[in-house]
């Protein structure tokens, strides 16, 4: 079985060749197919692409809205990670925690 170069880079082009059309047909059965469930639910492009922003994945480091507030400095706290200052010496004096809910 001693094929040469020529005859396997004419394979391997066919090969790529059946590759690509498959990849072409596989994509225009999936579109006809969002097309069908949009149509039988009455969805629009607008529907799909506006609305609510996606969601920041917290490991891409997106914000996340405070929790808690102090009410005299105007300090924030997520509620995770360490408490901050303020909210330890707040609970040791006697507050409770649920007094800074936002």
């Amino acid at each position: 079985m001693s094929e040469s170069l020529n005859e396997l880079l004419a394979k391997k082009a066919e090969l790529d060749s059946k590759i690509e059309q498959l990849r072409k047909s596989a994509r225009s059965e999936a579109i006809a197919q969002v097309k069908q469930i949009m149509a039988d639910n009455g969805l629009t492009v607008e529907d799909i692409t506006s609305g609510k922003a996606r969601a920041v994945s917290s490991a891409k480091g997106g914000k996340i809205a405070p929790k808690y507030r102090n009410s005299e400095t105007g300090e924030t706290w997520t509620g995770r990670g360490l408490k901050p200052k303020w909210i330890e010496n707040a609970v040791a004096s006697g507050k409770k925690l649920e007094d800074f809910l936002i």
